[in-house]
């Protein structure tokens, strides 16, 4: 499949394009620092879902790709903080005319239980500062979320410190691996039957 995705990794190369019809965005932070956080569970559905391929730079975006393996879908990471997501997504959703609805979104959800994984289009961001970059950036809330449930923190600690505390829940490895199901699942199955596979586990 042919269309603008190789002219991302490399624009000055006169070669033919490889097709993508999806973007499937992993939240975080950059950096050793922040690599086991709460807050970095999106960035490790991602990373399985790419199947232990490398990022690239591409050029000319704040953002690092690689296709998902046997999909037309593009994992997409901005390089910029959590708070800034998306001036890394936005522009190249714009460059390869993906519309929102073909958008997805591994992300940490405080208000769901550590061990949840649900999957929604649009909706409200509850406070979290990665989707709201996105949603303004996007100029819209109608992209799809694959929810990572993290919970709310113990009395007293602040929601920041809770997140950005390493996460060391039983069940990581299996909640990592439902998110990064469900988001292939809606690559390849569409929306409500994904929603009907991962919310019945």
């Amino acid at each position: 499949m042919f269309d603008k995705i190789r002219a991302l990794f490399a624009p000055r190369q006169h070669e033919p394009d490889l097709d993508a019809d999806w973007l499937i965005v992993g939240l975080g932070n950059p950096g050793a620092k922040y690599a086991a956080t709460r807050h970095n569970v999106g960035y490790m559905a991602q990373d399985m879902l790419i199947d232990g391929q490398a990022l690239r730079p591409l050029p000319s975006f704040k953002a690092q790709g690689v296709l998902v393996p046997d999909t037309t879908a593009l994992a997409l990471r901005s390089t910029t903080f959590m708070n800034n997501s998306g001036e890394g997504v936005a522009p190249v959703a714009e460059k390869l005319e993906i519309p929102p609805e073909r958008i997805i979104v591994l992300h940490d959800e405080l208000d769901m239980p550590a061990g949840k994984v649900r999957i929604k289009q649009g909706g409200n961001e509850n406070g979290h500062n990665g989707l709201k970059s996105l949603t303004e950036q996007l100029g819209t809330r109608d992209y799809i979320r694959v929810r990572i449930g993290i919970g709310r923190p113990p009395k007293g600690m602040p929601v920041p410190e809770w997140v950005l505390s390493p996460v060391d829940d039983e069940g990581l490895d299996e909640r990592i691996a439902t998110a990064a199901d469900a988001a292939r699942l809606v690559v390849e199955e569409g929306l409500q039957r994904a929603q009907n596979q991962i919310h019945a586990r």
